[in-house]
């Protein structure tokens, strides 16, 4: 059974980096070669699709985003992380990881993913 773990400070200051880790277990097999994307929740809106790296490395982003947005992989720890730069309050959301066995880019629609992470909450404030 695979599971996702988000990890992160939970409180970030406005124009500094965030930094975001999800943690994978029980992926072996098949589930190796999945696409692992980050999905957030800012308060009263909308999933909002951030971005998804691939098995291989490969990334895609939001168009909205790519610019401050860098998803990479740690192999050796069993993670993909997330950088977001220079933040500012409308960064303000519950960021969740979740998994796919095909890329889908910008789903944000849960039944789309094999699995989800249960989020963590970022707030950017001074």
């Amino acid at each position: 059974q695979v599971q996702l773990q988000e990890s992160g400070p939970g409180l970030v200051k406005p124009s500094q980096t965030l930094f975001l880790a999800c943690t994978v277990s029980g992926a072996s097999g098949p589930t190796a070669f999945y696409y692992w994307a980050w999905i957030r929740q800012p308060p009263g809106k909308g999933l909002e699709w951030m971005g998804v790296i691939s098995y291989t490395g490969s990334t895609y982003y939001s168009p909205s985003l790519k610019s401050h947005t860098c998803i990479a992989r740690d192999t050796a720890k069993n993670q993909f992380t997330l950088q977001l730069l220079s933040v500012t309050p409308e960064g303000t959301a519950v960021y969740y990881c979740a998994a796919s066995q095909t890329l889908i880019l910008g789903a944000t629609e849960k039944y789309l993913y094999d699995y989800w992470g249960q989020g963590t909450q970022v707030t950017v404030s001074s």
